[in-house]
């Protein structure tokens, strides 16, 4: 046996083994143990290389941009379990709700809003589906749109910053990019920030949503009068929108503009977070107590999947697998184009099975460097891979997002009718990510002009 041979039987493995449903960062770590001792029996793994977990895996707990991952984590529970989110979406409602597809709009206006304070996906889908979902269904929206427009409009806060995506991808990128240049000999490397990376995703994040409203405004949904309860009055709106998009603003700004680090700005919004709920009389100890344990929850699995992961990469490392990838991607005659539209399409095939921060931890420190090598933008390359994932949460039939809804749509609702739905915004993300694809400067403009 050849040390590339072990090498993509341990990959191969690996992601069969996590097909089982176990905890990935078991699997990863597991996967990652039992092939250093089976290289090592054969002699092509040599164990030294473990010597350098530990300072690894106190790299990734000293790492100062993933301390706002809690934090961010903790704003968004907050601002969810405090029904802000409900307010809003009822406030919007009042604006729209007699106009041509009008609660469709305020679903989408307010799946951003969420996104860009919370972050989470599931979060967002289930909320907006168990507001709006009953609502659109009674005042004769057609079940396939109504669907369609909750699961599209509840993943958007995987592109618009501050994403909890944007975070993760930009810590690795940032590795990827570096080792790139090591490779190259350039021993004064760059990095990408999550600065960069916000920046970036700035004028996507405002595309998306804009042409999922231009579709709505474009589909036959005849005008609804709206007899809801807890219809708000107009005068009551900017209590509802501004502290939110205030709390947005401040937090993305801090970071983009400099005056404040990732960590910083996530403890300024978490502040702001418990300000705005405090004013408006919706927190309390509970509250507090279940954010603070599903925090510490989700942030448990989110590094432990990371160290995992790094654990994963040492061994691959080890069997040289980095040198087999830069001999598959930079040795043949393909070029770089379609290496990037190949490695960018099985990213977004294995979203059909793995979870986002799966695929951000195992596949980008696999091909990230080779990929740099060939002299791509880093910040265009992220924004790539967080809209091809984004997309990924879409897809029938396994998407992410499809089964958050399914599990609380009624049963008159069928899981047909949330495929249908879901298949025009899967065909504007792509269109979205094949204009920049095209025109790389929509992803990479506004951190040149910010940051230089």
């Amino acid at each position: 046996m050849t040390v590339e041979i072990l090498a993509i039987i341990y990959v191969f493995s690996t992601f069969i083994l996590l097909l089982t449903g176990l905890p990935v960062g078991f699997v990863l770590s597991g996967s990652a143990l039992l092939f250093s001792l089976i290289g090592h029996a054969f002699g092509l793994f040599d164990l030294a290389y473990l010597l350098a977990l530990p300072n690894r895996i106190f790299g990734i707990m000293t790492n100062q941009n993933l301390l706002a991952v809690p934090m961010f984590i903790f704003m968004g529970l907050v601002l969810e379990k405090t029904k802000i989110a409900e307010r809003l979406l009822i406030s919007m409602n009042s604006i729209y709700m007699n106009t041509h597809g009008g609660y469709a709009i305020s679903v989408v206006i307010v799946g951003a809003l969420m996104g860009a304070s919370t972050g989470i996906v599931g979060a967002s889908v289930v909320t907006l589906g168990l507001l709006s979902l009953p609502i659109m269904i009674k005042n004769n929206y057609p079940a396939s749109l109504s669907c369609g427009v909750i699961c599209a409009s509840g993943t958007l806060g995987q592109i618009i910053p501050p994403s909890l995506v944007l975070i993760l991808l930009a810590d690795v990128l940032s590795s990827a990019f570096q080792q790139a240049q090591l490779n190259m000999g350039i021993f004064s490397p760059e990095t990408v920030t999550i600065a960069d990376l916000f920046a970036g995703a700035i004028i996507p994040g405002i595309i998306l949503p804009i042409l999922y409203i231009i579709y709505l405004k474009s589909v036959s949904i005849e005008k609804q009068t709206f007899k809801t309860e807890n219809i708000i009055k107009k005068s009551e709106f900017l209590t509802s929108f501004v502290p939110p998009i205030s709390l947005i603003l401040v937090v993305l700004g801090s970071i983009i503009t400099g005056l404040a680090t990732p960590s910083e700005a996530a403890a300024l919004g978490v502040l702001g977070a418990l300000i705005i709920t405090t004013i408006q009389k919706k927190i309390n100890y509970k509250i507090i107590k279940d954010c603070s344990d599903e925090s510490i929850k989700l942030t448990s699995v989110i590094f432990m999947i990371l160290i995992g992961a790094t654990f994963f990469s040492l061994v691959f490392r080890g069997l040289d697998g980095e040198e087999l990838i830069n001999n598959i991607i930079l040795d043949t005659d393909v070029d770089k184009t379609t290496t990037l539209i190949i490695i960018l399409a099985m990213m977004f095939f294995l979203g059909f099975i793995l979870d986002f921060i799966e695929i951000i931890f195992i596949v980008i420190p696999l091909f990230g460097p080779a990929l740099f090598e060939l002299g791509f933008d880093p910040v265009w390359i992220g924004i790539l891979i967080a809209m091809v994932l984004q997309t990924s949460f879409l897809t029938p039939p396994f998407g992410f997002s499809i089964f958050y809804l399914r599990g609380v749509a009624n049963d008159q609702i069928k899981t047909v009718d949330i495929y249908k739905g879901v298949v025009p915004f899967v065909v504007i993300q792509l269109v979205v990510i094949l204009l920049i694809f095209i025109f790389p400067e929509i992803a990479t403009i506004l951190p040149k002009i910010i940051f230089n």
